[in-house]
Parts: C-alpha cells; sequence; structure tokens
C-alpha cells in the first residue's frame, strides 16, 4: 500500500475552493497546509478544511511531507512560484496560465526540463464530456475531415471585480484581459481540436472598461490551422450576464454543436445529442464550479495524482499548457501590428 501523497495549496482565493473539495475527495492524498500572504485568508481555509495555515509559500521547500503544490495565485507568481518548488523536488499543480506572458513561461519551461517532478496545467474543460466526445470523433474519423470551427465566449466582468483584486486588469500583473484570464480556457480548445495553427489575425479593445483596465475586454481572431480548417473566434467581458461558451465544429460528413455545455451532431438533416455533463455535486448538494466555467477541476486533478503515483507523465504538462499562451501572445501581436502571422 502508498503512502498518502501530501498536498499543499497556495492562494485562496476564488478559485481555491474547488482545488481544495477535489483534494478532499481523493483516497490517499492529505491537504496538509495552505498558503496565503494573506494570514487571516489562509487560516480561515485551513480552519474549513482541518490542515495547517501559512503565509510564505517558501516554508514549503523544506517539508519531506509535502509532494504535490497546487498554485492557485495571480498570473504573475505562478511561475517563480513553480520554478522554486519544481527545484525542490515538489510536483506542482499550476491554474491556468502557465505564466502572465510568453517569455517568461518559456524560461520555465526551459528549468522544468531538468526536473525530476512534473508539471502540470489546469485546462479543465478538456475534461468536460462535451470535448472528450468532439475529440473521439476527430481521432476516430467518422465524419471525415474537419473543415472550419468557432468559439464564442460572452462574459461579464464588471469594475468591482477588478478593483477588489488590483493584480487583475494590469499587463505587469495578469498579463492581458479576457483573453488570458477567461477565454483561454476556449481558446485551448480550440488548438487541441484544430492542431498546429499556422496563421493568427486579430484585434483587442476594451469596449466597457477602458475606464478601469490597461487590458482588453473584448477580442476577436481568425485561425488558420495546418490542416486547412479555420477558426473564428470572439470573447468579450462586456456582456450582462455570463452564458455559456458556444462552440461549433464544421466536418465534411456533419456538424458537432456545444450549447449549454450539451454536444449535438446535426447531419443528414437530423439532430441528435451525443452527451449531456454529468452533475457535480458538493456537499450541500448544489452543483460545484460555475456551470460557465466547466465543471471538471475534479476529474483533471484526480487524473493529474493518478500520474504522480505511477510515475508517467501528465499529458497536460508545460509543453502543452504554454500552447494557448502561444496564440495569445500571437493574437495581441496581430493587434498591434494589424499583421497576421
Amino acid at each position: 500500500m502508498q503512502e498518502p501523497i501530501g498536498a499543499a495549496i497556495i492562494g485562496c482565493g476564488t478559485i481555491f475552493p474547488l482545488h481544495a473539495g477535489a483534494v478532499g475527495k481523493l483516497e490517499g492524498v492529505n491537504l496538509k497546509v495552505v498558503v496565503d500572504s494573506d494570514l487571516s485568508k489562509a487560516e480561515q481555509a485551513a480552519a474549513a478544511y482541518g490542515c495547517e495555515a501559512a503565509s510564505d509559500y517558501l516554508a514549503l521547500l523544506e517539508r519531506e511531507d509535502i509532494q504535490v503544490v497546487h498554485l492557485c495565485t495571480p498570473h504573475h507568481l505562478h511561475a517563480e512560484m513553480a520554478a522554486r518548488l519544481l527545484q525542490a523536488g515538489k510536483h506542482v499543480l499550476t491554474e491556468k496560465p502557465l505564466a502572465h506572458n510568453l517569455q517568461t513561461a518559456e524560461a520555465l519551461l526551459q528549468a522544468a526540463q531538468h526536473r525530476r517532478a512534473q508539471l502540470g496545467v489546469v485546462f479543465q474543460n478538456r475534461y468536460n464530456a462535451s470535448s472528450q466526445k468532439i475529440r473521439e470523433l476527430i481521432d476516430g474519423s467518422s465524419l471525415g475531415r474537419l473543415l472550419c470551427l468557432k468559439g464564442i465566449v460572452t462574459w461579464q466582468r464588471d469594475e468591482e471585480y477588478y478593483t477588489s483584486s488590483p493584480w487583475r486588469g494590469r499587463w505587469a500583473t495578469e498579463g492581458g484581459g479576457v483573453l488570458i484570464n477567461q477565454a483561454i480556457h476556449t481558446l485551448d480548445l480550440l488548438q487541441w481540436f484544430g492542431g498546429e495553427i499556422v496563421s493568427v489575425q486579430g484585434s483587442v479593445t476594451a469596449d466597457a472598461l477602458g475606464d478601469t483596465i490597461e487590458v482588453e475586454d473584448t477580442a476577436h481572431a481568425s485561425l488558420q490551422f495546418a490542416g486547412g480548417a479555420r477558426a473564428l473566434f470572439y470573447a468579450t467581458n462586456a456582456y450582462l450576464t455570463n452564458s455559456p461558451v458556444e462552440l461549433e465544429l464544421v466536418f465534411e460528413r456533419g456538424t458537432l454543436y456545444q450549447r449549454s455545455e450539451c454536444l449535438y451532431l446535426s447531419s443528414d438533416g437530423r439532430e441528435t445529442r451525443l452527451c449531456e455533463p454529468p452533475a457535480t455535486l458538493d456537499e450541500s448538494g448544489q452543483v460545484s464550479g460555475k456551470s460557465y466555467w466547466g465543471s471538471s477541476h475534479r476529474l483533471l486533478i484526480a487524473d493529474f495524482y493518478d500520474h504522480i503515483r505511477t510515475g508517467s507523465p501528465f499529458w497536460i504538462n508545460g509543453t502543452e499548457g504554454i500552447k494557448s499562451l502561444r496564440l495569445i501572445s500571437e493574437l495581441y501581436r496581430s493587434s498591434r501590428t494589424r499583421e497576421s502571422r
């Protein structure tokens, strides 16, 4: 019987409960400590999950009872923390993005290559039932060649969202706006479905929050894939509600639609529902996570720990995690220069 895996979580903000709740349900995993620079936040979280509290993550580096560390911190802290933890032999599961800019992320990947510990990146929507079915149909080629696809994200973030967390809305700390924080999941899915991207053209604007943030609240892009398919993408935080993400993939012999997290196939004049997401309930019987995020954190986190136990490489590693960041960097460049890559 294997020894329990000791875990720690750094950052006790919005995303923290999804990680702590998932870890708490895993057999053979003990949440040992939670860390936040605001010690009162850490203490409150520790009381809720029955573990230790700390305000300095460096205390984790020498602890032999902690093997896995989750990063739920602001974007600009991900890379430095991950590098230090990997150097200390800790496996790291970081929330997206890998870093707040491409250069910093690439430096982290270089450092991670020389470490035995694993680096995983949270792109939980790859674990959604609809995403898994789409990937299965692409790999099986039953619908023929992928011709085109689109992704639409229409969400709402108001001034209070940014002013309550000063790291948001700034290039130096968030690294961008709707692209790098909210729509990065949809961009990740588009590149996962479409494959290698050979051309990016688009633009970013601040349509509603220009007086509050330095970064964009709205973006659109056209992506050309090596296999010949083209994707159209639109995202905004300037809507007045958080609508479900819309995905469409057009193949030679049918079209897949994701609506309200259900997946439909339209073919030969008929529409068939292929799958719907299973309800993920918390202790109070409520759906865990926000539906428009997807509710698959628990699946990704359980899979990461399975890979740690077996020693096999986790599939959403740094090399995978940086792909959407490269795409975002190209989109920002295209917006500045008005040129496609």
